[in-house]
């Protein structure tokens, strides 16, 4: 069984509406937000792979890339409260229609914080 990881990278401006006025994140700010996409599974005994990085590419660019990057997120059908997990857990719904293993989504903001989201966490 095999683990891998794609690593993807978007910006985006939010309002975290359900804080207190005086929080700073209750008001219009932005992040360079990291997303990693998780997938397990077997190797194709013909390509000798799990899957084709290529077709990761695809899917993430039309299902969220796409919708996300140098937007705002609480304009996004789902988001309209988009903490980091909110998002994590938007992004797993979508990609996991069309990529098979998919066991979780990983999201950073700036780097510095992450939240983990999908089928296997620890």
């Amino acid at each position: 069984m095999f683990i891998i990881e794609r690593d993807y990278r978007f910006e985006a401006a939010r309002v975290l509406p359900k804080l207190p006025d005086d929080h700073p994140c209750s008001r219009l700010h932005g992040h360079a937000f990291g997303v990693t996409l998780v997938v397990k599974g077997e190797l194709d005994k013909e390509k000798e792979w799990v899957v084709d990085y290529y077709e990761i590419d695809k899917i993430y660019k039309e299902k969220i890339h796409k919708i996300l990057d140098h937007g705002y997120l609480n304009e996004v059908k789902g988001l309209e409260n988009p903490t980091t997990e909110n998002m994590a857990r938007w992004i797993f719904e979508r990609v996991r229609e069309e990529l098979d293993g998919l066991i979780e989504i990983v999201i950073s903001e700036e780097g510095e914080t992450r939240c983990r989201y999908g089928l296997e966490i620890v």
